[in-house]
């Protein structure tokens, strides 16, 4: 969903879409110049804390291009490597690149490439009508996911590995209730459990703000066996991504944002083994942000093991395509 906010300001399988993604044609996509202004402190008003709940600030960066299509980000993917990233624009394009960086500080983004999402047709998915806002992204090996939430539609790429950003994506059967999700506040999260964790292989989707009827966000296992479950809503928070660890628990990115409240942003940890048909999911909180510190419109989480062995958190936002907002990058590391 397009939050309006006016605003002054896992571990990889054994092949990696990716990667393959990387590879892709070069006149699949086109080079954009990203520029990028190093965020030294997460929060200006303590310039030397660097732990935030679970997490500790390892640096960010905020991304400006002169590319027309440049922004929107929601969803991130990053490769095991900690550089190379995949991520989506809400105006139905992929845009890969890497991160480059000084020790274990990003600095910049280098080799940056964007590609319209193609269609069962092979056209751009823009193109189709009704079908925009592409806000989720998930991995199984070589397959991609991507949710369309405008449509309430998930398109499923079977052959990233042999053509690259041209890859065309099909629909995949999603239960009526998806269908049903209200406007603009449907599917906005995806995962794909790694072989060895719990419901491996079988697809995740989360609405942003699709309510049960006690007024629960409603989320779906899809496949078969399938079914609806439900994550606690608490404190008027909004879904907008989420990740798995490799140790096997959810971690939902979250947003809320009023005008008497302003934008906050948080992380909760959900059980990934408490998934099922009718469970209410619940879980502790692990970090939490304000408009005080280096935030935005947050709608991407990554995790990848760094060289140094930690566990990095990797966090982007949706600048919206407004001259209000920024699109942020923040790495920070993760106690797993």
């Amino acid at each position: 969903m397009k939050t309006r906010l006016a605003i002054a300001a896992a571990l990889c399988v054994l092949v990696s879409p990716f990667a393959a993604l990387a590879q892709a044609p070069r006149d699949a996509a086109q080079a954009i110049e990203i520029t990028s202004q190093a965020i030294e402190s997460f929060d200006p008003r303590e310039p030397a804390r660097s732990r935030f709940g679970a997490l500790t600030f390892r640096g960010g960066l905020v991304l400006t291009s002169p590319a027309r299509d440049f922004g929107g980000l929601s969803s991130l993917k990053i490769e095991p490597d900690g550089a190379h990233f995949l991520s989506l624009t809400d105006r139905g394009n992929w845009l890969r690149g890497r991160i480059v960086y000084r020790g274990t500080t990003p600095v910049a983004i280098a080799d940056a490439e964007m590609a319209p999402i193609l269609g069962p047709d092979g056209k751009p998915v823009r193109s189709r009508r009704g079908w925009y806002d592409t806000e989720s992204l998930a991995a199984d090996g070589s397959t991609l996911y991507v949710g369309i939430e405008h449509a309430n539609e998930i398109l499923r790429f079977d052959n990233v590995a042999r053509d690259g950003l041209r890859a065309r994506g099909q629909p995949i059967p999603v239960p009526p209730a998806v269908k049903a999700l209200p406007l603009n506040q449907g599917i906005e999260c995806l995962a794909m459990p790694a072989r060895g964790q719990p419901l491996a292989g079988q697809l995740i989707a989360i609405s942003e703000r699709g309510l049960d009827a006690a007024r629960n966000i409603v989320g779906f296992l899809l496949g078969a066996p399938g079914g609806a479950f439900a994550v606690k809503r608490t404190d008027d928070f909004d879904i907008s991504d989420c990740t798995i660890t490799p140790g096997g628990d959810l971690l939902i990115l979250e947003r809320r944002f009023s005008w008497a409240r302003g934008l906050a942003i948080r992380i909760r940890k959900l059980a990934l083994s408490g998934v099922r048909p009718g469970a209410l999911l619940d879980g502790p909180e692990l970090f939490a942000g304000d408009m005080g510190q280096q935030i935005d419109n947050m709608e991407g989480i990554a995790l990848h093991r760094a060289a140094d062995g930690a566990m990095v958190l990797t966090l982007i936002s949706d600048d919206n395509f407004s001259p209000l907002q920024r699109t942020i990058l923040l790495q920070f590391t993760f106690d797993d």
